[in-house]
């Protein structure tokens, strides 16, 4: 069955016209279940971080700050939401959720955050929307309770995953490929273990030729035993802050292709959210839908 994290602390409050889509946390869910992709039966409610699992990946002055709402305005500016005790409790759930996908992933293959992708976060403070890092934490948990032992993510955003390719860089466990715009947020990127730069309007077919060229190799020499993939859509021509140009179809696409690569190389692999800022808020669902059908269909189907 395919398990899919949901919850309705998710969705935070954010003014009328933030960029950040926050919607569609409950928009996607609604979709799938009115369109009977998947039933209610495959949704699982996460439960929230400890402090012990907070401080395998954060540092111990960053988590103080938070629990205590002490970040200085420009760190609370930097993550770019309004700082209150229910954004810290959210970032939390976030992140046991993508560890419990983990788990679930490898019963069943495959497993889905409706959210997740906070690969901004540092160690020491969090930027880009992000608070915690979801992956991250949940790949130090899984190494550390031998769960796992070689780790590969695959971060498809538009923007370089600079948190996960700092606080991985000296964990020779996990291996960080990220595929992203060369100039696009963030303008200062920490190199991962395979960075891919592409330019302004690559477009479908050369996004899907240099992805097709890469990822079996990587899944070849990294040998792993679970893959994180970040599925964002702000790839999207009609993302406000990608340049990528892809179409939904080529979206899609490259969806199916990662996760057949996983399935069919028998890894269990979990797919988190990220990022997806289309001004018409239906681009960014339906985009966001497709990975889940595909995962439904190739793996359940």
């Amino acid at each position: 069955m395919l398990k899919i994290a949901y919850s309705d602390v998710f969705r935070y409050q954010v003014p009328e016209k933030h960029r950040f889509p926050m919607q569609k946390y409950t928009l996607i869910p609604e979709r799938l279940l009115r369109e009977g992709t998947v039933s209610q039966d495959n949704f699982f409610a996460p439960t929230k971080l400890s402090e012990a699992e907070i401080l395998t990946t954060h540092t111990a002055e960053y988590w103080h700050k938070l629990s205590t709402q002490t970040l200085d305005r420009k760190e609370a500016r930097a993550i770019g939401f309004e700082m209150t005790p229910a954004l810290v409790e959210r970032g939390r759930y976030i992140a046991s959720a993508t560890y419990e996908c983990a788990l679930y992933a490898k019963q069943f293959g495959v497993a889905m955050n409706v959210a997740g992708g906070t690969h901004h976060s540092f160690a020491d403070h969090g930027e880009g929307f992000c608070v915690f890092n979801d992956v991250c934490i949940a790949s130090n948990l899984l190494l550390n309770r031998g769960e796992a032992s070689k780790i590969l993510i695959v971060d498809l955003d538009v923007h370089q995953g600079n948190g996960n390719a700092s606080i991985m860089a000296d964990e020779p466990r996990v291996f960080v490929f990220s595929m992203h715009g060369e100039k696009n947020y963030p303008f200062r990127k920490p190199p991962s273990d395979l960075d891919i730069d592409l330019p302004n309007d690559t477009g479908d077919e050369n996004y899907l030729s240099i992805l097709t060229e890469n990822l079996p190799r990587l899944i070849k020499e990294v040998a792993p035993d679970m893959i994180f993939y970040q599925s964002a859509v702000d790839v999207l021509a009609t993302d406000k802050l990608g340049k990528l140009a892809l179409t939904l179809e080529g979206c899609k696409a490259r969806d199916e292709f990662v996760l057949t690569q996983a399935r069919d190389n028998g890894i269990p692999i979990t797919v988190v959210m990220g990022g997806g800022y289309s001004e018409d808020i239906e681009q960014v669902v339906e985009a966001h839908c497709n990975t889940f059908r595909a995962a439904q269909r190739l793996f359940f189907g």
